[in-house]
Parts: C-alpha cells; sequence; structure tokens
C-alpha cells in the first residue's frame, strides 16, 4: 500500500474511484484461523476491510473492539457487514463494511478484534493508530458568479458527492450545466454532471435551494481541478469554486461496491397516489423524504402519532411539506395537532412557530419533481427541541401518521383529502430496509405494522371536471325567512374547493342542508338565522359562531385592526363599550357526517352525496341571528365563521324578488 502512504504524506497523483478507501489503518495479524485483511477508514464510525478472510471454524467468533492495550473480552462487539450480531461464517477475500455502534468513534478504540467470545481468545486484530486522521466531509469555496450563481461553502460530502447550499441562479442561460475539468479554469474540455435529480437537462431556476450531485462513473475529486456552473452553448463560466488537492474524504459508496438503498428505509403510505417515506439516521437527526404524486396545490405530511401505540391525529407532532410547483421552491413546516380544525389563536393544527415557545426545527434540503412525482427531503432532530415535538425513539416502534390535503397560496394547510386509516407503527432505529417498489421488481414485504380496523378501503375514482351543482335559495323561498345553518363536510373535489376556489379545511356551512349554497334576499326583509355550529370556545374545532359581512375571507376573530376597518359586519357580531367583540351566532353543535365507505368523489351529484349524510347535534340550544338587509347593504355579502376562514359562501341582495 506504498501508493495510499504517499498520498496522505502528500502526493499529488490522481486517485480514482477503484483504489480509494479511505485512510489505511492497517493489515489483520493473524493469530489462528487464517485471518487477514486490509482495513481502512471510511469515516469516524465506518471501516473498510478489503479482502476479508476467515476460515469460520472458531466458536462464537464475532468482531469485537476495545481501547484496551489489546484485545479482550473488555470490548464490545460491531454487527458484521449485514448489520447481525451471530457468530462470523467463513469469509474468503471479500470485501466489507462495519460500522461501529452509536456513541462509539474511531477515536474511542485501539483495537478491533476477531474474537472467540466462548473461549476468550483473539483469533486476529489490527491496531488503531492513536490520532487517526480518518476522513470526515469538508468545506471549500462557495459560488459567486453572474445569473445570480451563488451558494454558500459547498461541502464535499466524500470523494464522488457535493452538497451545495443555498444555491441560486435565475435559470435564464440556454444551455447551462454542472460542469467539472482539470487546469486553472473552466472550459470546455470538461466533463457534465447530472443535476440534483440526475437530469442532463439545462439547469432550471435555483431560490436558495441545497442540492445534492454526484460525479459521474469512476471520477473522483482527485482527478479535477474545479467545478463550474458552464454555459456549453457559449462557453461562459457563470460561476466556479476551486477544488483543494488531497481532500481527506470519505469514499463514495460506489467506491466501496454499496448500493445507496442499502443504508435507507423505505416504507409505502398510499399505492392510490404513490405516498412513500424514506429515511436514514443520520447522527444525532434522522433526514426523512416524502415522494408522492401530487396536484399542483396540496401538501404530504408525515410523523408521529398523539398516541404512541396507535394511530391518533390530535396531540400529533408531523411534518408539512408541500412544493410550489411554478417557482419549484419547496417547504417543511414543523406542526403541532392541537386538534382537528384549521389553525387560529394558536389552536388546532398549527405550525411550531405559531404557537408560544415553539420552532421550526425542521429544515428543508431539496424539493424536485422527477416524472409527476413530487419529492421533499428534510431533516430534524431525533430528540424532542420544544414542547410541541416528540422524540423519534430508534430502539422501538412508534405509532405515526400522514394526511394529503391543499394548501393555498399563503402556506396555510386544510382538512386533509387523503390519510392512514388504522394503526401503522415504525421501527425508526431498524436495520435499513427498502420496502417500497423499484422499477422492473415486484414490491418487497413490508415489515411495518399495520392495522385497517377491519374496514375496506374505497376503489379510487375519477375526479369530476366540474364543481357539483348547488342551487341557491331563492329570496321568496323559505317563506318566513328562516335559515338552519349547520355544519358538514367540503365534499370533496366537487364540493367547497371547486365551487369557491378558494382552499378549504375539511367542513363548511350548510344551509337548510345544502353546502355552501348561494342565498338570495331581498332588502327590507328580516331573515332569521337558526345557528347550530358550537358554542363551546374551548372545543376550537367545533366552534363556529356565524356571522354576514362584506369579507369574502372570515375568521373575524384573529383579524388585526387594520385587517377590521378594512370590512364591515352585517349581523352575528356585537361590541361591548370596552371594545370587546362578543359572537352572538352561537348555538349547540349539528354536524352532517360522512359515510366513510362512501366518500363525496364516488358521486357524480350533491343530491346523491347529500343522501348519504347523516346529521348528529349535541345537546343543547341553537342560536339565532336576525338579520335585515337595506338599501346600505352591498349587493354581495358573505356568511361566514367568527374563528374560522372559509367556511361560508355568497349572499346577494336584491331591491325585489321579480329580478
Amino acid at each position: 500500500m506504498l501508493w495510499l502512504c504517499l498520498l496522505l504524506l502528500g502526493d499529488l497523483n490522481p486517485v480514482t474511484a477503484n483504489d480509494y478507501f479511505g485512510t489505511y489503518v492497517g493489515n489483520f495479524n493473524n493469530r489462528f484461523h487464517g485471518i487477514s485483511g486490509e482495513v481502512y477508514a471510511v469515516d469516524s464510525r465506518t471501516v473498510f476491510i478489503k479482502g476479508f478472510t476467515y476460515d469460520g471454524q472458531g466458536p462464537a467468533a464475532y468482531f469485537y473492539a476495545g481501547k484496551t492495550s489489546k484485545p479482550s473480552s473488555a470490548g464490545f462487539q460491531i454487527a458484521n457487514e449485514k448489520g447481525s450480531t451471530n457468530g462470523l461464517g467463513s469469509y474468503r477475500g471479500e470485501d466489507i463494511v462495519l460500522t461501529l455502534p452509536g456513541g462509539k468513534t474511531l477515536k474511542d478504540i485501539r483495537w478491533i478484534s476477531v474474537w472467540c467470545d466462548e473461549f476468550s481468545v483473539n483469533f486476529g486484530e489490527v491496531n488503531i493508530p492513536r490520532n487517526l486522521n480518518y476522513p470526515r466531509p469538508q468545506k471549500i469555496g462557495a459560488f459567486d458568479g453572474i445569473h445570480l450563481v451563488a451558494s454558500d461553502r459547498v461541502v464535499v460530502v466524500d470523494a464522488q458527492t457535493f452538497l451545495v447550499p443555498n444555491f441560486t441562479y435565475d435559470g435564464s442561460a440556454p444551455d447551462a450545466h454542472f460542469w467539472v475539468g482539470t487546469g486553472s479554469r473552466p472550459g470546455p474540455e470538461g466533463v457534465q454532471v447530472a443535476d440534483e435529480n440526475g437530469s442532463r437537462d439545462p439547469l432550471r431556476r435555483y431560490d436558495e435551494k441545497t442540492l445534492v450531485i454526484v460525479l459521474p462513473g469512476d471520477l473522483t475529486v482527485f482527478d479535477i481541478d474545479w467545478l463550474s456552473v458552464w454555459c456549453i452553448a457559449f462557453f461562459v463560466d457563470f460561476g466556479s469554486i476551486r477544488i483543494p488537492k488531497n481532500l481527506n474524504v470519505p469514499p463514495s459508496l460506489r467506491m466501496l461496491k454499496i448500493e445507496p438503498q442499502s443504508k435507507l428505509n423505505c416504507e409505502v403510505l398510499d399505492d392510490n397516489i404513490g405516498l412513500e417515506v424514506r429515511w436514514a439516521i443520520a447522527g444525532k437527526s434522522i433526514v426523512t423524504q416524502l415522494v408522492g404524486k401530487l396536484q399542483d396545490g396540496q401538501y404530504m405530511a408525515f410523523g408521529l402519532s398523539g398516541d404512541p401505540f396507535r394511530t391518533k391525529m390530535v396531540g400529533g407532532d408531523v411534518t408539512v411539506t408541500w412544493m410550489d410547483q411554478r417557482s419549484g421552491k419547496g417547504y417543511a413546516e414543523d406542526y403541532y395537532l392541537d386538534a382537528k380544525s384549521q389553525c387560529a389563536g394558536g389552536r388546532g393544527a398549527c405550525p411550531d412557530s405559531n404557537l408560544q415557545r415553539g420552532k421550526n426545527n425542521v429544515r428543508l434540503l431539496n424539493s424536485a419533481i422527477i416524472n409527476d412525482f413530487t419529492m421533499l427531503t428534510y431533516r430534524q432532530p431525533l430528540k424532542a427541541r420544544d414542547r410541541f415535538d416528540t422524540t423519534i425513539e430508534t430502539n422501538t416502534s412508534q405509532a405515526v401518521i400522514w394526511a394529503v390535503g391543499p394548501v393555498n397560496s399563503k402556506g396555510e394547510v386544510s382538512y386533509h383529502k387523503s390519510r392512514l386509516r388504522g394503526d401503522l407503527l415504525f421501527d425508526f432505529g431498524r436495520t435499513p430496509t427498502w420496502n417500497c417498489p423499484i422499477a422492473g421488481k415486484p414490491a418487497p414485504q413490508t415489515e411495518r405494522v399495520k392495522s385497517q380496523g377491519g374496514r375496506p378501503t374505497p376503489a379510487p375514482v375519477a375526479r369530476p371536471a366540474q364543481p357539483w351543482y348547488i342551487p341557491p335559495i331563492q329570496c321568496f323561498e323559505p317563506e318566513d325567512g328562516v335559515f338552519f345553518a349547520q355544519i358538514g363536510p367540503t365534499g370533496g373535489d366537487s364540493g367547497y374547493s371547486a365551487i369557491t376556489g378558494h382552499v378549504g379545511w375539511g367542513i363548511a356551512w350548510y344551509i337548510n342542508g345544502l353546502l355552501i349554497p348561494e342565498i338570495h334576499v331581498v332588502r327590507g326583509k328580516t331573515y332569521t338565522f337558526v345557528v347550530e355550529g358550537g358554542d363551546d370556545p374551548e372545543f376550537a374545532a367545533g366552534y363556529h359562531p356565524f356571522y354576514i359581512t362584506d369579507d369574502p375571507e372570515g375568521g373575524y376573530e384573529f383579524k388585526t385592526a387594520e385587517e377590521r376597518r378594512q370590512i364591515r359586519v352585517f349581523a352575528g357580531l356585537s361590541q361591548t363599550r370596552q371594545g370587546v367583540i362578543i359572537p352572538e351566532g352561537t348555538g349547540r353543535l349539528c354536524e352532517w357526517k360522512e359515510d366513510p365507505l362512501r366518500p363525496a368523489n364516488s358521486f357524480a351529484s350533491f343530491g346523491g352525496y347529500q343522501r348519504a349524510l347523516s346529521l348528529n347535534c349535541r345537546e343543547g340550544q341553537p342560536g339565532i341571528v336576525q338579520w335585515t338587509p337595506d338599501r346600505r347593504t352591498p349587493d354581495t355579502v358573505y356568511y361566514q365563521c367568527y374563528t374560522h376562514r372559509y367556511l361560508g359562501w355568497k349572499i346577494r341582495v336584491f331591491d325585489s324578488c321579480d329580478g
């Protein structure tokens, strides 16, 4: 291994992907049973043994490591290359990778041994030098060029991988690519590097996006002098960084002949939309990737249940991710599910950053759309950082939850369209296992624990192209001008969002049994709204005071003073002498409930859907709101909810019913 010793001493000869395995540690000394092999430090916890040999004849032999002066039973066991702690079998010149157990590094040990536990005999060992300079990721320069090309300092993760934090490029050039080569400056004699999605198409616009790009084939950082954003058509360097010589970085998994997915976990959450969750434990953090075939304006949420042993949304700690498909910008937000309601006043499904002493402890790493699948990758600490977080355990199974639903242009999520049915438990610290489909191969059997509660999952149906027709309530009906205002579901793809163009959050007003109908009224006539939207402010998900306003959004309670000055309220709210707003439209909660076996999307019309709903009312009395529109009332006003936005719809005001 003279060439590697020279490299460590400063030799400048290039190293290829076929002959670099990390920092050379030493060779195994054979004591018994033909032990041999060359040992390399890949990083602080990983060693590569090239050509490992052992005849497998010793009883109860294991890989051991310790910090005593020589091998002994005072050490600790290292799992074999397959993650197993069973006794070692025979090896015949095999290349293997070992990982020290959690909390241990090469700084903590003085030897690695093939140790016979039954007779306390060392079959062979390699000594770990003191002050071993093991490979580790290295920071180099930052991009700073034209066309807004910029980044934070680039990290050489390993000999074939770059992490480019907060990369920016305006995307206006016709033929820009990542480009590497040799020499004093970038030029056309170079090699193209695929983008973070593996594509060789011209680079699109990036806005402070973190990228991971990988050198092709056997090319390594030892073979190149620069990394550039290069315009092939016009021979222009938009921005570049120099690659220092003799970087002491880990070899890539490819160089060690390891399939990258062997370090990853993957589970399918929903076959219908290809929803998958992938994860890897990275020290004290976990890196998670959510993948799904989403429509524009949808989010994916995944996290820990509010109950450690079963599915429970309330109390859950989830990450909500979504992507603006027009700009390509992704988002990942740490959410606490205080209640099954839209976030309002610190109650409901709220970002941790909106809560007192809460913080967004999730960091987005990457976002992309590949073959119509949205992929969002984020990192978060395993340990809870604030009172709204739940610690992710690595030594036991935990119940998880997930959901897919709409998100509006302000990044505000609404009630889910799809969610987990039954209980689902994950062991996040398990030996990495890929339980997702691979192109051309059948999906493997899953190891997750899942129960569907005995209920069949309805077959998916095609989404209707048009909103349901909801007949308006004419100004001559009902004759006595009495309306019943109750709460009910938004009606899937053809319901609230299709009718209004707004993103709802799962519930909406039902007037006389109709989902957000337009109400036609005439000036000078008094109308009575019998309100059954809830009267308990402590039950945020079921507290919906009714009021009438010229504001198409609603949610008066949480509007700023300036926002309140811009709108008018016609009925349902009063004000004390001290300026305190009192909602008057409160009453017992009556909810229209959907049959879970007959979801909204299985109905072609609202009439069919309406007949499948059932009304459930709590004990108590309804509230009453009376209103007489007059000549100062605008032609269009809205019935709304005081505590939540986007529950109601339009009231048309006429001078007479004849029109």
